[in-house]
């Protein structure tokens, strides 16, 4: 299996189950069937965005517009996580009639601080230009989706949770809608009493705001053969809520320690109220080391004496885990719309890395999104509008901009950071080019004898039974496994699955490989690395309240 001690995860990654995601209209299976103006696939902010504002634009024209949200989650923001630092500026464009204070964010940025992290110290460093944050909002993107669902619906919008979208309708080269998950289904994938048949969707327009690595969208990109430059890469960012003694007067993040030099990644801390802090660690996926295990790396980062005084006396309240796309302008799709459909969000890659921004964003290609299926079901104008409208805009000038700066950090820790430092003053004129990327599946991963894998049961950190627990998991243990595991898994590719995904779902004993699917929290890091995540009976997963 391994050279050099080192294996490839792609090698044991099944293929994308491209033949089960795309399904012609009207093909046997499904119960109910529903036909809509549009269908938006997701309720974050992105397609709660588009949502919004294609209801006022219906309005305004005086027409009447079908429009329905589908989300997985049981309730609103239940499977929405993110830092959070808004900026406000597409939410001005979406509601220009509120000011800021009409936005539920929980408070201005006034202080912030950078610093480099070592084993036992730290160094403060400048707050790097991209990542100022003056004039932003700390929030929970939990509230913010909530909020923009009751937006939504004063509009007339229909919002459908717990239903999940699992397949894509076509006819032809045309998307024409989605195939919902089927429900009450027994551990061998036999329907069991109260079972229900999945529905389907018909739209004119599909709108896929699917969030991070989203299914369907990979699914339209590889059946309708749209490339990107470089592949996407992804980074997992595992977060808690914190309940503290003692307050925080400021946002702060971290480089450096816990993380080893050959990994991109740092850390966040957010005051959310007087005593209630934000905090994560963020590690790109193309690690090196098959030992890296970033919820224990976590639980390190919080014995650090940066955080030991904040957090002594304190409690986790709530725990969270998903990834992130951090590929850039290069990892966009060469396009972001076909027939009948439209990526929006993080499923379309849009975040900025250099700046650790990404809700804003997404909401403002919603917006984008909105205005071009307007267009197409007034006027019968292309979807490719959006993308005219994007390519023009200040997303694609943002992620343009700053288009190397993740990238560079494939060299590692110090070199990346010169070469950062470098775009950063020269507006990413220097260094020039194309960096090229392999996807994180790609990256070779080196065995190492150091199992960072160990305990973290400690008093100020929690093993990763409890944070699922923490996350509001009560997903049925007898639900059938919604993850494709390869064909005859070695054991070291198999521990690099238990050591990467930080709900505990795979675990290597003494009876060999074993797949707990109900703990998964659908962060979609076993999809990047591993196993292929697929949407399961709606309502499953983590239940997150202020995340």
């Amino acid at each position: 299996m391994a050279k050099n001690d080192q294996f490839v995860p792609a090698r044991y990654q099944p293929p994308l189950p491209l033949d089960n995601l795309i399904v012609q209209d009207g093909a046997a299976g499904a119960g109910d069937r529903m036909e809509l103006d549009v269908v938006i696939v997701g309720a974050g902010p992105a397609g709660l965005a588009c949502a919004i504002e294609l209801a006022k634009l219906a309005k305004a024209d005086r027409t009447e517009l079908n429009i329905g949200v589908l989300e997985k989650a049981e309730a609103l923001g239940e499977h929405s996580l993110s830092g959070a630092v808004v900026n406000p500026r597409a939410l001005r464009e979406l509601f220009p009639e509120l000011g800021d204070s009409d936005f539920p964010f929980r408070a201005p940025v006034t202080k912030e601080a950078v610093y480099l992290l070592t084993k036992g110290g730290k160094i403060r460093l400048p707050t790097p230009p991209t990542m100022h944050n003056r004039g932003y909002y700390v929030a929970s993107l939990c509230e913010i989706v909530r909020w923009l669902g009751t937006k939504a619906e004063e509009l007339g919008v229909n919002i459908f949770t717990g239903f999940p979208a699992a397949q894509l309708l076509v006819r032809d080269r045309a998307v024409a809608g989605v195939r919902t998950a089927p429900a009450g289904l027994g551990r061998d994938g036999r329907p069991s009493a109260g079972a229900m048949a999945p529905n389907d969707i018909v739209a004119r327009v599909t709108a896929l705001a699917e969030g991070t690595r989203g299914l369907l969208a990979q699914a339209w990109c590889q059946w309708q053969r749209v490339p990107s430059e470089n592949p996407q890469i992804f980074a997992l960012g595992v977060k808690e809520l914190w309940e503290t003694k003692r307050p925080l007067d400021r946002v702060i993040h971290t480089l450096g320690w816990p993380l080893p030099t050959d990994a991109f990644g740092g850390s966040f801390v957010y005051p959310l109220e007087p005593n209630l802090v934000a905090l994560g660690l963020v590690v790109g996926l193309d690690y090196r080391d098959a030992g890296l295990d970033v919820h224990v790396l976590l639980q390190e980062f919080k014995r650090h004496p940066l955080l030991a005084a904040l957090l002594e006396s304190g409690e986790v309240v709530e725990w969270g885990a998903k990834t992130i796309p951090e590929g850039g302008f290069y990892s966009l799709p060469q396009r972001r719309a076909g027939d009948g459909v439209v990526l929006l969000g993080d499923t379309a890659g849009f975040v900025d890395v250099p700046s650790l921004k990404g809700i804003h964003y997404a909401i403002q290609s919603g917006i984008y999104a909105a205005r071009a299926i307007h267009q197409n079901l007034k006027n019968a104008e292309s979807l490719s509008r959006y993308d005219d409208i994007l390519n023009k805009s200040y997303v694609a000038t943002d992620l343009y901009r700053t288009r190397n700066m993740r990238l560079a950090f494939r060299d590692g820790f110090y070199w990346g950071g010169i070469q950062a430092a470098l775009m950063t003053i020269t507006g990413g004129r220097f260094p020039n080019g194309k960096y090229r990327m392999h996807s994180d599946a790609e990256v070779g991963r080196r065995l190492s004898p150091d199992v960072r894998a160990r305990s973290a049961e400690r008093s100020d950190g929690i093993s990763k039974v409890d944070a699922v627990f923490k996350s509001g998991n009560s997903t049925r243990d007898t639900i059938p496994s919604h993850l494709i595991v390869g064909p005859d898994v070695p054991g070291d590719v198999a521990r690099f699955y238990a050591r990467m995904c930080p709900a505990g779902v795979y675990e290597v004993g003494e009876n060999g490989f074993r797949v707990n699917a109900p703990n998964c929290v659908d962060c979609k890091a076993t999809d990047v690395l591993g196993p292929r995540w697929t949407p399961r009976e709606g309502g499953s997963g983590p239940k997150y309240k202020r995340m």
